[in-house]
């Protein structure tokens, strides 16, 4: 982390000469996937010459590749957390000593069984990560309507983080189990470069090393290290994130849906107006007629509405929903009190991420760790891949290095999402979620669920819901903030 930026109570306090750095971050092409840490969003945002354009992507990828030096450091001592999935990171001999401390029989052959599990919980981990799909800026695509602009670099992260939410559920949704994994992890050129250099590690990870390092830069590829019928599967969902106009969920059509909200290209997108943008995607997108998409109002996921929008006629199984749910956790800073319940969420399967970040400078958010939360970071500018040409790369689409910051730093207006496969899976969410809820009572829930439709509490007033007093509260106690450094222009409940 760049420790110009953060506070002295919201520095990252892990240990500078932490093992775990150079486990996480071992690459001989450090320039390949840098560290995120550039915000773009100051710079002007009105329609550009070519000259001037060139100058704002370069200055944001110098600027985020600078911050690779700025490493985070993970903890051996705590698990990380990310999509529900809970991994230890502990060193091989941390491990191994403390089991073997109470077990004095067999010492060779436990020993060797648990390092070889400790390997495999950090192997876990570093493959998931690199599996997740990574939106960032782009250049050099087809110019945006209205204007003449060829890029998104400083005023499209927003845009870019609810692309990486809605990647997230389309994976659940499309992708079969396994599979993200497998293509996402082999298609990092790291690989390749430790496969060239370090054959004996390759070989660790499934890595082919019998062309040894000289044949090797000549005559593999990231293609031949794929599983190609499990990569078909990922090339599709990337391909509706194109850079293109005629791309479902690609920045050309989330630009087009934000006309009605009174956006426009190189304006700023707030969480929320994302949501909604989202949502009017996938209702239009011929590609998925069996997943909707529901967006919270007044912090307010409606049951009423959620059945309409799902149930299909003659009794047909629920579509799957993804349900975002829009929050203002705060004035012009987090309230501290909010922390847990947002790490609870976190560690939710249901949970397919936060759009969120800090003030000016959206993040990505997919797990945590002890008081960090981790993200991925959009503000990386990369030239547009034509998706178009037969098994194109997908090297761009996704990143090595894990970072994170302080809770304290993120910016309190966020968008929530959740998926659910089916009724079944919605009413598993539902009951996991208000526990998870439960935590903030004490100040106010950061959102509901309640019974009706929002029609029908527009028209009977607040008398569905007056049972649910911290509901009452939220109407009554809301006032304005000045939120001018914040992501979002918002109502404080």
């Amino acid at each position: 982390m760049n420790p110009n930026d953060a506070s002295a109570h919201c520095e990252d306090n892990s240990s500078p000469d932490d093992p775990m750095d150079d486990w996480l971050f071992l690459s001989t092409d450090s320039a390949v996937r840098p560290g995120p840490e550039v915000s773009g969003e100051n710079l002007e945002t009105e329609d550009r010459g070519p000259l001037k354009t060139k100058l704002i992507s370069v200055w944001n990828s110098v600027k985020y590749g600078w911050s690779l030096k700025h490493k985070s450091k993970f903890s051996k001592s705590s698990a990380v957390i990310m999509f529900g999935q809970s991994y230890e990171l502990r060193d091989h001999g941390e491990k191994s000593l403390e089991i073997l401390l109470f077990v004095s029989k067999k010492r060779r052959e436990l020993q060797f069984k648990l390092r070889h599990c400790s390997s495999d919980e950090r192997e876990n981990f570093r493959r998931s990560f690199a599996s997740v799909l990574w939106l960032t800026y782009r250049r050099g695509f087809p110019q945006l309507a209205g204007g003449s602009l060829t890029t998104d670099s400083g005023w499209g992260c927003v845009l870019r983080t609810g692309q990486m939410l809605l990647a997230q559920g389309l994976i659940r949704h499309q992708v079969p189990p396994g599979c993200t994994r497998c293509v996402g992890y082999h298609a990092v050129k790291d690989d390749l470069d430790l496969l060239a250099i370090c054959p004996a590690a390759a070989a660790e990870r499934g890595l082919d090393a019998k062309e040894g390092p000289n044949k090797f830069g000549r005559h593999l590829s990231l293609d031949s290290l794929m599983d190609r019928p499990k990569e078909a599967h990922l090339r599709r969902v990337v391909s509706w994130f194109a850079d293109s106009p005629t791309a479902p969920f690609g920045i050309h059509k989330l630009v087009e849906l934000g006309k009605s909200s009174g956006k426009k290209a190189g304006d700023w997108y707030g969480p929320s107006i994302v949501a909604h943008i989202l949502r009017k995607a996938v209702a239009a997108s011929a590609d998925l007629p069996d997943l909707v998409v529901y967006v919270a109002q007044d912090c307010t996921v409606y049951l009423e509405d959620v059945k309409r929008l799902c149930e299909r006629p003659l009794s047909q199984p629920w579509k799957a929903v993804i349900i975002l749910v829009p929050v203002r956790l705060g004035g012009q800073d987090l309230n501290p009190s909010y922390v847990t319940c947002v790490k609870k969420l976190l560690s939710l399967q249901c949970c397919i991420g936060i759009i969120g970040g800090k003030p000016k400078h959206s993040l990505f958010f997919i797990g945590f760790q002890d008081d960090h939360v981790l993200y991925l970071d959009p503000h990386y500018c990369q030239p547009a891949v034509d998706v178009t040409r037969e098994n194109f790369p997908l090297e761009s689409f996704h990143c090595k290095y894990p970072r994170k910051m302080s809770f304290c730093r993120m910016d309190p207006s966020c968008t929530i999402g959740f998926y659910a496969k089916g009724q079944k899976d919605f009413e598993a969410l539902r009951t996991d979620v208000n526990q998870a809820l439960s935590i903030s009572a004490e100040t106010y829930p950061m959102f509901i669920f309640a019974e009706g439709s929002s029609q029908e509490e527009e028209q009977g007033g607040t008398h569905v819901f007056q049972n649910n007093i911290a509901y009452i509260q939220r109407k009554t106690e809301r006032r304005r903030v000045d939120t001018c450094n914040s992501m979002d222009e918002f109502v404080l409940l």
